[in-house]
């Protein structure tokens, strides 16, 4: 659109340069057929030309104007002038070669006389046609100059608060980036490592075998703990930079976090339906982590009922399925006391009540809870397009059900 600017004004120039000649038919004497066509085309040329440089227009037109009074170029050169000049010495060379040029107009009206010299050279005219085609046109110009200027201040100054809005928010982000990594490490990974010498210790000086085994694999968790702390604290200290992380578990991880809450003393047994296959690694983390968290809530609330882990390896999705029965002869909590209704959604409240899983109350010394566990999975599930329910069943237990579209971008 912008190319065909020039081309247009170029034409308009021509058109107009031959209407203005044609108007001034009576001017004595008459110029030579052929000189206006070229004239108005000299014109239309430098006229395409100004946007690059204005002053082959302003040439044709301190020759143009003086012989055969064809104003159109001095009033377009005197504009991009206005519009385009960038150095103080061009706007007063170009006013020198206006001035000369319509001082030479009105020496060329006193010489011809008649209705040429009435038009040009009498000094109320000249003034009028001076003011006409330089003055008016020049300040216009200057103008649009000064606006287009007063814009791009204003942009680059909206440009430039943002641009430190954003540097600010950045800072901010790093600042509370690094306070967080300052607390998990002076907190967290401290009280982590003091498990993991103890655990080591409890190890080493044990003289029952079992207490042995279940110190060394306490250990081992908390040495797993403190490397997944470690490369989360290296996230968060270098968010910009590539930090080496461990590969992340995923189903064929599993079976090692269903022995690991089997060490426990917790029943789990795990159930897979349909032909497995291989699914994306954002997939399988996510029902890995979807497992972790259940197991997570019968550590914490149902550490004597019997825990199922289905995994259905549907046609178009994975559906994984974890639910708990409390043992027998255990006193089932009444309903509505503790428990939601049935088939309530209690992601939001961190998993089961107090008594999830349908055993006893959580003993006084329990694991502590965030009360967002399930609300992380149920964001994490919906990430991929999928869907996450949880809540009591009929039976008593407490029951967990993701359905994960097993095409989910990774």
């Amino acid at each position: 659109m912008r190319s065909s600017v020039p081309a247009a004004l170029g034409a308009l120039v021509f058109v107009t340069c031959l209407m203005a000649v044609a108007g001034g038919q009576g001017f004595t004497p008459a110029p030579p057929a052929a000189l206006v066509p070229a004239a108005a085309a000299a014109a239309g040329l430098a006229a395409w030309h100004a946007g690059r440089s204005w002053w082959p227009l302003t040439l044709v037109a301190a020759v143009v104007y003086p012989s055969l009074v064809m104003w159109p170029p001095l009033v377009v050169a005197s504009y991009y002038v206005g519009t385009s000049w960038r150095r103080t010495r061009d706007l007063v060379a170009y006013l020198v070669v206006a001035a000369l040029t319509m001082a030479a107009s009105v020496v060329v009206g006193r010489l011809t006389g008649g209705i040429r010299e009435t038009v040009t050279a009498t000094p109320a005219n000249a003034t009028l046609m001076a003011a006409g085609t330089v003055g008016l046109p020049l300040v216009f110009g200057l103008w649009i100059r000064t606006k287009r200027e007063v814009l791009a201040a204003a942009r680059e100054r909206a440009d430039r608060l943002e641009r430190e809005q954003v540097m600010r928010a950045e800072q901010a982000r790093t600042q509370e980036r690094a306070r967080i990594a300052r607390e998990m490490h002076d907190v967290v990974a401290h009280r982590v490592s003091l498990m993991v010498l103890h655990a080591g210790a409890l190890e080493v000086r044990s003289g029952d075998e079992e207490a042995a085994g279940t110190a060394a694999m306490i250990g081992d968790i908390g040495r797993e703990a403190l490397t997944n702390l470690r490369e989360i604290l290296g996230v968060l200290r270098s968010p910009h930079q590539p930090v080496p992380l461990s590969p992340q578990p995923t189903l064929g991880h599993l079976d090692r976090l269903l022995d690991q809450t089997r060490s426990l003393g917790i029943s789990v047994v795990r159930h897979d339906h349909g032909q497995a296959r291989p699914l994306g690694a954002t997939v399988e983390r996510t029902a890995y982590r979807v497992v972790q968290e259940a197991l997570t809530n019968v550590h914490k609330h149902a550490a004597d009922a019997r825990t199922d882990v289905h995994l259905r390896f549907l046609a178009g999705e994975l559906q994984v399925e974890i639910h708990n029965l409390p043992p027998r002869g255990a006193d089932l909590p009444p309903r509505g006391a503790d428990l939601p209704a049935p088939g309530a959604d209690v992601s939001r409240r961190g998993g089961a009540g107090p008594s999830a899983g349908g055993g006893a109350p959580a003993a006084a010394g329990a694991l502590p809870g965030s009360g967002w566990g399930l609300a992380g999975l149920r964001e994490r599930v919906e990430l991929l397009g999928g869907t996450l329910q949880a809540g009591p069943r009929a039976d008593g237990g407490f029951g967990v059900l993701a359905t994960i579209p097993a095409e989910a971008a990774a």
